[in-house]
């Protein structure tokens, strides 16, 4: 598989396909962790170093990736040093892998241009109105997801890079009919069976409790019966996009703005390229011949180029802007449409590159631009006065510190007070992970349950920021037995009633499996039900797990089983019988479109692992905490 991957990467299209990952990493902020040099570094990958702090930012980011996912369930994980190093070395190994496919692209010489980006934009829905790309909606929708058009753009641009990459690699990558079909066989299988259900609620109200049980549940237990943490807070709101209402811009602001970001508004001069990959020189001194004498660029590229990806468009490699085209391609000088270059050698052979169009570079006017540098220009103004309030907010909270008085006044309007919250119940006008994380880290908890001291500006996303007052907190505590007596006596009934069904399960399927379940189950007041057929993807996943790990009935004798059904019921299992699956020649199609996406994955794998072996790599002592 790795021979097929090679043989594919090598050719110039695929170069620029490839780069298109590399550069999404470097653009969505991977790149931030691959340069820097300290000497106390993490690791070296093949001299590139990836230093302390930089895994130790990137550890950080997945602890809060994790806090937000799991919330106090990742609390618990994270007083495991276990598990803390092995999150670390899970995060360096990430690193390192970001490394060699940065290394990787360079080695190839790949880049990307920006038209995709800006051709996907354009066609989104949520961005049309009445079926055209409506500008002010698209900035009002990213402003609303709390991002800019720049950071937006790379996002699109990571996407379709990774969708490209996809595509690529599926097309070298095939499965055979016999292999589909039994693995569509298996997947669609059916098995006929009959259920006997123990209900645990009804066993729930013959339980009969003792205080020395709910005791020893209660102590046993204790982490189930926690009160949380709580808190009431002060807070004054800053926000850039109510201030930003109020601000207003002057075409002279306009102007000037053009005028010093006129770069942005330019479309650089493109270049439409076709390319014929051959293997040696004398093969593309004879296709240049060919050309020269009238031959039709598109039918031999067709017919002999070795890029098995531009050679089904007739060689044409598509518009590139200058970054952006391959030094091969570009150091054939092409200057004029229709223009044929000579023999050029590159890494992957040797090229004859033809010049198909050329567009010259472009600059907006101010007045098919004018609308968006308002906007751009009225989001700088209400910045630049958002981060001068901040300031100003700032310095009242921490000269007077008793109170939020003095940051009212600072920011021309009053505190507003909550009532009591946990972690878990923050207002949602609040609910941002700084901000709850600083109110509930201690640092702004007074002793004793006095009011603490006012916090450092706070921002959040979407530019909005706050400044937080604590003024009354209850530590987390544990409630007495007397306030949870009821739960831990509907909890403890509800155990004994599960134990008394597992184990009269256990006894009924003993006297199926020894041909004595006939008089077990009438003993029992249990019947099997009607039969039904279940299927591998059935809504009740335990209980299909269950049914589908039993062996085949032979000999027309059922096969017994017992599992639990989504209620925590006991559920004795009659298999009567299996049949295979069948799909028909679309549904088949598409399974097997579903086994060669998930191939590709072992295609991203190997080329990994194939980098890594290849790879000198080498931790230092700011690994140290994982080794």
């Amino acid at each position: 598989m790795m021979d097929n991957l090679r043989s594919a990467a090598n050719n110039v299209v695929l170069k620029i396909i490839l780069a298109l990952i590399i550069v999404s990493f470097v653009l969505t902020g991977v790149g931030n962790y691959l340069i820097g040099g300290s000497d106390d570094y993490a690791a070296k990958v093949d001299g590139q170093t990836i230093n302390r702090a930089q895994l130790e930012q990137a550890v950080q980011s997945e602890r809060s990736r994790l806090q937000q996912q799991l919330g106090d369930q990742f609390s618990a994980l994270a007083g495991n040093e276990g598990y803390m190093k092995e999150l670390r070395k899970q995060v360096l190994s990430r690193l390192i892998d970001d490394a060699l496919l940065d290394q990787y692209s360079r080695k190839l010489g790949l880049g990307v241009s920006d038209d995709q980006v800006k051709d996907a934009i354009r066609t989104m829905p949520y961005f049309l109105t009445d079926g055209k790309f409506d500008n002010a909606k698209y900035l009002d929708v990213i402003a609303r997801m709390g991002t800019t058009p720049d950071n937006y753009a790379e996002l699109i641009r990571q996407q379709l890079m990774r969708q490209q990459m996809i595509q690529a690699y599926t097309a070298t990558g095939f499965t055979l009919p016999a292999e589909v079909e039994s693995m569509a066989a298996l997947t669609m299988q059916q098995r006929n069976v009959r259920l006997a259900t123990i209900n645990v609620k009804g066993l729930v109200a013959a339980q009969v409790v003792t205080d020395e049980e709910l005791k020893a549940y209660y102590q046993q237990n204790q982490n189930s019966f926690i009160a949380p943490e709580q808190v009431k807070i002060a807070y004054i709101e800053m926000d850039a996009a109510a201030i930003q209402d109020k601000v207003t811009v002057s075409d002279g602001d306009i102007e000037a703005y053009y005028d010093q970001h006129k770069s942005d508004f330019t479309q650089p001069e493109r270049k439409n390229y076709s390319v014929i990959q051959l293997k040696t020189e004398d093969d593309a001194k004879a296709v240049l011949d060919e050309l020269k004498n009238g031959a039709d660029f598109a039918k031999v590229a067709q017919e002999k180029s070795t890029d098995i990806i531009s050679r089904k468009n007739g060689g044409e490699m598509g518009w590139l802007e200058p970054s952006t085209t391959p030094d091969e391609v570009s150091g054939a000088n092409l200057t004029e449409k229709g223009q044929l270059s000579g023999v050029v050698k590159s890494s992957v052979g040797y090229l004859v590159v033809r010049l198909n169009d050329i567009t010259p570079e472009v600059v907006k006017p101010l007045s098919e631009v004018k609308n968006d540098i308002a906007t751009l220009v009225k989001q700088q103004k209400a910045l630049d006065e958002y981060y001068a309030l901040q300031q100003k907010v700032s310095e009242a909270a921490t000269s007077d510190n008793e109170s939020l008085a003095s940051a009212e006044e600072a920011a021309g309007s009053k505190a507003v007070t909550t009532d009591w919250f946990t972690r878990d119940t923050v207002p949602a006008a609040l609910n941002f992970r700084p901000l709850v994380q600083a109110v509930f880290d201690g640092a702004l908890i007074g002793s004793d349950g006095a009011p603490g001291s006012n916090s450092d500006v706070i921002n959040v996303e979407g530019d909005r920021a706050f400044v937080v007052r604590v003024i009354s907190h209850k530590p987390e505590a544990v409630k007495p037995l007397d306030q949870v007596k009821d739960q831990v006596t509907a909890q403890v009934k509800r155990q004994k009633a599960e134990q008394q069904a597992r184990m009269q399960g256990d006894k009924l399927l003993v006297a199926l499996q020894s041909g004595k379940g006939e008089e077990a189950m009438k003993a029992a007041g249990l019947t099997f039900g009607n039969e039904q057929t279940l299927t591998r993807i059935s809504e009740d996943r335990q209980l299909a797990d269950s049914v589908f790990a039993l062996p085949q009935p032979k000999d027309n004798k059922p096969v017994y089983g017992m599992s639990a059904d989504s209620q925590d019921n006991v559920v004795l299992i009659q298999l009567d019988s299996v049949k295979s699956g069948h799909m028909d020649d679309k549904d088949l199609q598409a399974f097997s479109s579903q086994m060669l996406t998930g191939s590709t994955g072992i295609i991203f794998d190997s080329l990994m692992s194939n980098l890594r072996a290849e790879a000198k790599i080498k931790l230092g002592s700011g690994a140290s905490d994982m080794q």
